[in-house]
């Protein structure tokens, strides 16, 4: 049992490791060379898979659940004054909302982690 809820701390690490490497795949392939500092999202991640801190645990977890909140904002108004929308503008914006709700829930999950007693 100790096992799973030792990877269970990793879900939401993984998962931002893994939206930085996708986000910087799409962008090389236009951008070039330009999108190795994307890479740069993904340092304090990987640093807390190898050594974990709970004072940056706290400090990702609030900083992402700040950014989420602001793009769930912003996801919601852009989606309430859109009157007339073709399939594939319907299908960006469910993708979008379903990252923008999933990165969320994986920065709350963060907070939760850093607030347990032992790390």
């Amino acid at each position: 049992m100790s096992l799973i809820s030792r990877f269970t701390k990793l879900i939401p690490h993984l998962y931002f490791i893994a939206v930085s490497a996708y986000w910087f795949t799409i962008v090389n392939q236009s951008e070039g060379i330009t999108a190795y500092p994307i890479l740069f999202f993904a340092i304090p991640f990987l640093w807390q898979i190898i050594r974990p801190n709970r004072k940056l645990n706290f400090t990702l977890g609030i900083t992402f659940v700040c950014i989420s909140s602001y793009l769930i904002l912003a996801f919601l108004s852009d989606s309430l004054q859109i009157v007339s929308l073709s399939s594939p503008i319907k299908h960006l914006m469910m993708y979008g909302g379903l990252f923008v709700f999933a990165s969320f829930i994986m920065a709350l999950w963060i907070i939760k982690n850093s607030l347990n007693k032992t790390y």
